[in-house]
């Protein structure tokens, strides 16, 4: 490290890396935010206080002090910049997805890899006490032999959405409902549930002017024989909690976002709610409590030398799930997420 604190430096300084700067600040005395890169100077406010040099992203990678890299910028940049940082001898944290596309996810995994760095991505509501509970009811087998997982994120985003930021209306970018909306809670099922063996899945545009779609949605098989659906859109006004339901031979769990909605697990008592807040009509209402806590994992994991959370196998099987629907959408077939760039995914050396 290059003090005895953490050095951290965000590229992408918009709402979402105000979140991560927040969640640094009470980190303070292990971590400080060196730099920041962003299309304007941030206020004292974005910065959580912090007196952090404004740089270009490459001025931020690449600075002496920063040990780890938050990369904050949109979907389309992930995998480039999560490479840089990497190949500039970096670890990195990054929001979701780790990348669009499984070449560029496994790119990154190799460079990491190679060089013993680690890379997070930002899952934080694996984190949130209701989706732990669950977990551990799953891999304890509380809930029996796993039969049906759903997940539904009806979410409603209005035109200005859109023309705030390019980017959000283009897949090529990574927006839509599926890889921008949808990802936390995809990202959460297949956590739960296992590995996927298939998908299908159709998607639309349905109330947006956008090259993108605004609704998908995916029917899953899972390795464990497991069946599954998933939909998303942004074309649900007023926009309502996204939720998850597993359903087992012994118990079912119904989760909201930030509320048990049912809990019948013999044997299991229910976890309180949370005081999590839905981003199904406002994304930045979320706060960064959920931040906090991964970024509190990754901290303490890196002083330790030891595996981070949401590591880069993680994020990489993540965007196979994803890129598979979108496959499924676009040619109406059947997809393997296993089967995705496979022939690029050579043994890797050991960290």
């Amino acid at each position: 490290m290059s003090t005895n604190r953490l050095g951290v430096g965000i590229v992408g300084m918009g709402g979402i890396g105000t979140m991560h700067a927040r969640a640094l600040r009470e980190l303070e005395g292990r971590v400080r935010l060196v730099a920041y890169s962003g299309a304007r100077a941030a206020t004292d406010d974005e910065l959580a206080g912090w007196p952090a040099e404004r740089l270009e992203p490459d001025g931020v990678i690449g600075h002496p002090d920063v040990d780890v890299v938050a990369v904050c910028s949109p979907s389309g940049t992930h995998a480039d910049l999560a490479l840089a940082a990497v190949e500039a001898g970096r670890h990195v944290v990054v929001e979701k997805p780790l990348a669009l596309d499984v070449k560029d996810a496994l790119r990154v995994e190799r460079a990491a890899r190679e060089r013993g760095l680690s890379v997070s991505t930002i899952s934080q509501r694996r984190f949130e006490a209701e989706h732990a509970a669950l977990k551990k009811a799953v891999d304890d087998g509380a809930l029996g032999e796993l039969r049906l997982a759903l997940t539904h994120v009806h979410w409603f985003r209005d035109d200005d959405y859109y023309r705030a930021a390019g980017w959000r209306s283009t897949t090529e970018q990574g927006g839509g409902s599926l890889m921008n909306q949808g990802v936390h809670n995809v990202d959460l099922l297949r956590w739960l549930c296992g590995p996927v063996e298939s998908v299908t899945a159709q998607s639309g545009t349905l109330a947006h002017r956008i090259d993108a779609e605004d609704s998908t949605v995916a029917t899953v098989r899972f390795a464990s024989g497991a069946l599954g659906v998933v939909t998303t859109t942004t074309a649900t006004p007023p926009g309502f909690p996204a939720t998850i339901a597993l359903y087992g031979s012994r118990g079912s769990v119904e989760l909201g976002q930030g509320e048990v909605r049912r809990w019948d697990v013999p044997g299991v008592p229910a976890p309180v709610s949370g005081t999590i807040a839905s981003g199904a009509a406002d994304p930045l209402a979320i706060g960064h409590a959920g931040h906090l806590a991964q970024w509190t994992r990754i901290v303490a994991a890196l002083e330790a030398a030891a595996p981070v959370p949401v590591g880069i196998d993680e994020g990489v099987e993540t965007v196979r799930f994803l890129c598979a629907v979108h496959e499924a959408a676009a040619t109406g077939a059947q997809v393997r997420p296993a089967e995705l760039a496979a022939a690029v995914r050579a043994p890797l050396p050991s960290a």
